[in-house]
């Protein structure tokens, strides 16, 4: 089984992100996954450091409940479950046929350029 990869973008017009990720689908063969994050606002509203954690064990331990996977990170159950739920809706983690968890990707890139946005100035 190939490992999946997955790129997240920040790209405001997110029309332009989709037909980016078309394009890469049209090579051919695997070119990995795309989230795209409107704004950087966005982007770190709902990937906080807590999140990342989440992420980053399951990479290293593979499929963990959600208990297993709070004790492992020394959080409160209810709080890993509320972030982990968050995950799942963003497709940045898995849940299994019985519930537990598991970050499918081996290989997570974040392309981010911050430019000025002078409509907002």
């Amino acid at each position: 089984m190939e490992k999946r990869t997955l790129t997240i973008t920040l790209q405001p017009d997110w029309k332009a992100a989709l037909r980016a990720a078309g394009k890469a689908a049209q090579r051919g063969g695997y070119q990995g996954e795309f989230l795209n994050f409107e704004s950087p606002g966005i982007f770190f509203s709902r990937l906080s450091e807590r999140r990342w954690a989440i992420i980053n064990a399951l990479q290293v331990t593979g499929t963990m409940g959600v208990r297993e996977l709070a004790r492992h990170l020394q959080r409160d159950v209810k709080r890993v479950h509320e972030d982990a739920q968050a995950l799942v809706e963003l497709g940045l983690i898995e849940r299994d046929t019985k519930g537990s968890l598991t970050c499918p990707y081996a290989d997570i890139h974040v392309d981010m350029h911050i430019v000025p946005n002078l409509q907002a100035a």
